[in-house]
């Protein structure tokens, strides 16, 4: 008889996260009737006396906003990639009893990217200034060749962004929020900002752009995502991202691979569709 398996998405808030109909479609399709996936509403206080309670029954966790560093001092190691960033979204439970932190945000972005044929660009752009920017950055580092440019609201951001550029070694330029149109020159355009933020940008696609991925997925499509696609621009969206970044945990917490992505995405998409 096997023994009934947990993993569960952790942050706040966490009502709207779509983690538990990906990884619950993934364990349907691999055959794991005993694997549990559920959502928990913890913040920063509360995560140290959440992990400290885990027992041997847990396989993972996700985490989402605020806790992907303050997950890191709790954590017996954490990969290279997460420590590129300082960001942590996946914690493996090892028999052992140990807690191992990587990032599959950034491995994600690639193997979404990958999906679409961008394999390598030789430059890029970058909206935003966040948490996700950095994850694009590196995720950036292993497929452009040439410089990114990150258009920002602020020189504070734009030192942070260059600082990241130097810190995971990507050719970081930096321009005003004013000036956001020109990226669309760019041949990979990542846009990391929250919803609204891009819509008076949507007027200004050209005729001919070439691949928009917009980090968001509710709600979707973004004015700029439908403005891209009607130029006939290639686009992803964070349904992309997040289906891609839960098969790699899927994959960790279980030990099965590949992970069934066709599945997952499928599972995301019909929830997306339903709530709206």
């Amino acid at each position: 008889m096997t023994t009934p398996r947990r993993a569960a998405v952790l942050g706040s808030p966490i009502a709207h996260s779509l983690s538990p109909v990906l990884h619950r479609a993934a364990y349907a399709a691999l055959g794991l009737a005993d694997w549990s996936y559920d959502r928990f509403e913890v913040d920063e206080s509360a995560l140290p006396a959440f992990v400290a309670a885990l027992d041997g029954s847990w396989a993972g966790l996700s985490l989402t906003m605020p806790l992907k560093r303050a997950i890191i001092p709790l954590l017996d190691e954490i990969s290279g990639t997460a420590a590129s960033v300082e960001a942590v979204n996946t914690v493996v439970l090892t028999e052992d009893g140990r807690r191992v932190g990587d990032n599959t945000d950034i491995p994600g972005m690639i193997a979404a990217l990958r999906e679409r044929g961008v394999e390598k660009v030789e430059s890029a752009a970058v909206l935003g200034a966040g948490a996700t920017a950095s994850s694009a950055l590196a995720a950036l580092a292993r497929i452009c060749a040439g410089p990114v440019t990150a258009y920002v609201r602020s020189e504070a951001r734009a030192a942070e962004m260059r600082g990241w550029g130097e810190r995971l070694g990507v050719d970081v330029r930096t321009a005003s929020w004013e000036d956001a149109a020109e990226a669309f020159t760019a041949r990979l355009v990542v846009s990391t900002t929250p919803a609204g933020s891009t819509d008076a940008l949507a007027a200004k696609v050209p005729d001919t752009p070439g691949t928009l991925f917009d980090v968001l997925y509710d709600p979707w499509p973004t004015a700029l995502a439908a403005a891209w696609r009607e130029r006939g621009g290639a686009v992803l969206g964070g349904l992309d991202l997040l289906v891609h970044q839960a098969v790699l945990q899927v994959e960790q917490m279980t030990g099965r691979s590949p992970g069934p992505l066709e599945a997952m995405r499928d599972a995301g998409a019909a929830a997306l569709a339903s709530a709206r």
